[in-house]
């Protein structure tokens, strides 16, 4: 299997520094700032690069799962909300809600609702990330 990798760098001190993300591949460059991340400010933060991942594995693996038990999968969508807050007054990733719709002709709610779940404990970054609160919201569309 393949071993991916990405680089971040900070400068500066935590409230006024800034930092930027690269991923191993060139696909991808970001800044980050403690406003981006903590506050409003448009941009990038690590959380968001997060969400990003889950959802794009969240929907590969259902995909595979769908297509493994016989169905035609035409489209799956993704989005991820990554809730950071506080435990123990530091910044914590609290809970991740994957909002998913699945267009899958001929499959009925209760098969994809089963697929779904296994789909959320089954893909690689719901595994890693498993120490957090995931919440599926999973709907069949067409």
């Amino acid at each position: 299997m393949a071993v991916r990798s990405a680089e971040a760098v900070w400068e500066g001190n935590l409230q006024e520094g800034r930092g930027a993300f690269r991923v191993g591949s060139g696909a991808f460059e970001g800044a980050y700032t403690f406003k981006t991340r903590f506050e409003e400010e448009p941009g990038t933060n690590p959380e968001e690069l997060i969400g990003a991942a889950h959802a794009g594995c969240f929907s590969m693996y259902l995909s595979a799962v769908l297509s493994g038990a016989g169905h035609t999968v035409k489209r799956v969508h993704t989005t991820a909300k990554v809730h950071l807050g506080r435990v123990d007054n530091a910044p914590t990733i609290t809970k991740i809600e994957l909002n998913t719709e699945a267009e899958v002709p001929g499959l009925d709610e209760a098969s994809f609702m089963e697929h779904a779940e296994a789909s959320k404990k089954g893909c690689p970054v719901s595994k890693a990330l498993a120490a957090t609160e995931i919440v599926l919201n999973a709907k069949l569309i067409g």
